[in-house]
């Protein structure tokens, strides 16, 4: 596959796993409705996708699951960080600061991906990436609001934790086909993140409420599993999927920003399925985050002077990523959920 295809597909999957991720609030918000607990309602999602994914995983490790053992600290950090931390420390922010402040901060995951690099090489980032960064802000700001009420310290920090697992997730994501197939990471990833919930859950950090009654769906009456499975399939399973899988194309920097793009899939899909409207800041918003996406394109990496690697449209630093696990650049969803439910990202497992 050429170069210019490769970054062409990139940022189509990670449109993509945008969009899936973004709509998940919709499969969800039926469920919070009816008496589901988040945590109880992220637990099944990814409990859900797991199993979905356990097969596909399987095949891509021919059996052999000696590559999982030999990969067994970056699976760990994955799961334990980029999925499981990611929702629990997001839910825990959720209890002290505003949702939209939680939000704020979970996405600023992009933008501190780009001082991690700046603070790691010394190297000022261009201009046209640190004016994207700004759009992207300023974006963000006007699509989730900039939140009210009181700003309770510890709720703030358990916010940056969830940010810092997003950057985990996408750090982990650029590299993931050096140790593992990126649908066998995703599928341990899973396991390991649900039962690190499921203890959460057990020893009452996370509450866990479920309810077997029917739910409104999409304008009719379904079974509770109906909404359950589709943010299984759709918004966790797949956008996990074509999130990994354009971050290995783009590199963490670019597919972060792309990754920007669920906030404004949310607000669209709330607005067409739920009917909240979009207001005029909400949709300059938008205009603003993909006037940020476009800038950081346009970066030009031989400016920069430093080693890159070819991943997609254009060469990716090899800087420009977290610490080295297991001989390789470390690195989440996940969550996974999440602007119209307070479930995130990638997130972004929620």
């Amino acid at each position: 596959m050429t170069s210019r295809r490769r970054g062409v597909l990139g940022i189509a999957l990670g449109l993509a796993a945008g969009l899936s991720f973004g709509i998940g609030g919709v499969f969800v918000k039926p469920l919070l409705e009816a008496g589901w607990s988040p945590g109880a309602a992220v637990l099944a999602r990814i409990s859900i996708a797991a199993l979905l994914l356990a097969v596909p995983g399987l095949i891509a490790l021919r059996g052999d699951l000696r590559p999982l053992w030999r990969a067994k600290w970056t699976v760990l950090l994955y799961g334990l960080v980029a999925v499981a931390g990611v929702q629990f420390f997001f839910y825990a922010s959720l209890e002290r600061i505003p949702v939209s402040m939680t939000l704020l901060i979970e996405y600023l995951a992009p933008i501190a991906l780009v001082l991690f690099a700046w603070l790691r090489t010394r190297r000022t980032p261009q201009r046209v990436v640190l004016a994207g960064s700004v759009l992207a802000l300023a974006g963000l700001v006007l699509v989730i609001g900039p939140g009210g009420g009181g700003l309770d310290p510890l709720g703030l920090a358990f916010a940056a934790l969830a940010m810092i697992g997003v950057c985990v997730y996408y750090a982990i994501g650029e590299t993931a086909a050096d140790q593992l197939p990126p649908v066998a990471l995703i599928a341990a990833g899973f396991v390991v993140g649900a039962v690190a919930l499921a203890v959460a859950g057990l020893t009452g950090l996370l509450p866990m409420q479920a309810t077997t009654a029917d739910v409104a769906f999409l304008g009719a009456q379904a079974p509770w599993f109906v909404p359950l499975i589709a943010v299984g399939l759709v918004s966790t399973a797949f956008a996990y999927t074509a999130g990994i899988a354009s971050i290995g194309m783009l590199g963490s920097r670019l597919a972060s920003f792309l990754g920007l793009s669920e906030v404004v899939f949310a607000a669209i899909a709330g607005w067409i399925l739920l009917g909240e409207a979009l207001g005029p800041l909400q949709i300059l918003g938008g205009v603003l985050i993909l006037g940020g996406i476009v800038c950081v394109k346009l970066e030009r990496p031989e400016a920069r002077g430093v080693p890159a690697v070819e991943l997609g449209a254009e060469p990716v630093p090899v800087t420009a990523s977290l610490p080295v696990v297991e001989g390789r650049r470390a690195a989440p969803p996940a969550a996974d959920g999440r602007a119209s439910d307070p479930a995130p990202h990638p997130h972004r497992a929620a």
